[in-house]
């Protein structure tokens, strides 16, 4: 009998998206196929501590994830009854966070993961789809599920991510970025710069953060004001996107930009998923339609026509192959609603929400890869690309 792969699924973390991170886990805790893996968690907690074993399950279970449990969008009944396959202590152990004056010995490191064979990085946001957990990775020799360190902070930072898209040809909408010093130091030139470029509504959002922490939509120069000084509070560069939408319409309205979203899966020969929508429950699909209340809708295949939906599929593997992903992303999409339904590439997310009823497993699961599946496809092409980095050299021979 073929040994079993011994994975570590790491959930957690130090960002704003920690409950997310919990749920998601679970969700793959629970699916995840015992015939071929052994399952060892390890837990971030909010502060930094890395757990293991029995107090990675008490993180799942424990206070932190009392709000976790609110969370619509994920397993409500994964999350109490995650069942931990193995109680033994994985290796793959960080340091204790040290204080910025305490120098980073040798002897402050513990052992590396010499017997994990991969590690699925459930961790959403900061510290943990942003290339810095990846570089830990990198540096221990470790295969991971997932984007390596440059795709995973290409496809964090919304500004380096616009970028590449417009590079590779991609439409994206108009935008400009705001630095938070710039903010701070001349309100009025930093408005002033986003009025002569675009046009109310716009939306607001921190450069590195996801599940839509952070992001307002301002449809005046004040609202503008309130929404950039949020995003500032999460990190240093701001972004201001034009509205996308359609023709005013009775009432004085207009019609809002549909929702798009496409799951990819690969690494150098990425594949694309069915093409579903979301149909915001408030005025745009912000963490609390996401996370909170109820309303929000997803129409899986999305209403489109053959070839808009080619045409969607084609452009998330362009997004996914411009910045130089793998494993797998999320790649979402604005449409106008009427006119001449022009489609921009919005962004992509190298780690999306990942329980059983998110979008991205539910767009496998109508693709025709089921949940159980998906998650094995995952490690597998982490070990390939495990072993196509294994044929790259470092020194001179």
């Amino acid at each position: 009998m073929a040994k079993k792969l011994r994975v570590g699924i790491l959930f957690g973390g130090r960002s704003g998206e920690h409950e997310v991170s919990l749920l998601s886990a679970a969700s793959v805790l629970k699916a995840i196929d015992c015939t071929k893996f052994d399952v060892a968690p390890i837990g971030i907690t909010k502060d930094g501590h890395w757990l293991a074993a029995g107090d990675a399950h008490n993180l799942l279970e424990g206070d932190q994830s009392a709000v976790a449990r609110r969370l619509r969008a994920g397993d409500p009944e994964a999350t109490p009854g995650a069942k931990l396959l193995h109680e033994g202590i994985p290796t793959l152990l960080a340091p204790e966070p040290i204080e910025s004056s305490v120098a980073l010995t040798a002897g402050s490191v513990r052992p590396a993961a010499a017997n994990l064979d991969v590690v699925f990085p459930v961790l959403h946001g900061t510290f943990g789809e942003d290339g810095t957990i990846q570089g830990l990775f990198e540096l221990a020799g470790i295969a991971y599920v997932g984007s390596g360190v440059l795709g995973s902070a290409a496809g964090m930072d919304k500004d380096v991510m616009k970028r590449l898209f417009a590079e590779a040809r991609l439409p994206i909408v108009k935008h400009v970025t705001v630095l938070r010093a710039e903010w701070e130091r001349s309100p009025r030139k930093a408005v002033a710069q986003v009025e002569a470029a675009l046009k109310y509504p716009v939306f607001v959002k921190p450069a590195n953060l996801g599940s839509s922490v952070g992001i307002s939509k301002a449809h005046d120069r004040k609202e503008l004001a309130v929404a950039l000084t949020l995003a500032a509070k999460y990190d240093r560069k701001l972004i201001v996107e034009q509205g996308v939408g359609g023709k005013i319409r009775r009432g004085g309205q207009a019609a809002k930009a549909r929702e798009l979203e496409v799951a990819v899966l690969g690494n150098d020969s990425p594949v694309a998923s069915v093409v579903g929508e979301i149909i915001p429950g408030k005025e745009f699909y912000d963490y609390e339609a996401k996370y909170l209340t109820e309303g929000s809708v997803a129409v899986i295949p999305a209403k489109l026509s053959r070839a808009e939906t080619k045409q969607v599929r084609e452009m998330a593997v362009a997004a996914f192959r411009a910045c130089d992903l793998s494993g797998l992303a999320r790649v979402d999409f604005l449409m106008e609603p009427d006119g001449k339904r022009r489609i921009f590439v919005n962004e992509v997310n190298t780690m999306p929400g990942f329980t059983q009823i998110s979008m991205y497993p539910k767009l496998w699961e109508a693709t025709g890869l089921p949940y159980t599946d998906l998650i094995t496809r995952l490690i597998e092409l982490a070990l390939e690309r495990q072993e196509e980095k294994r044929r790259t050299i470092y020194s001179r021979e």
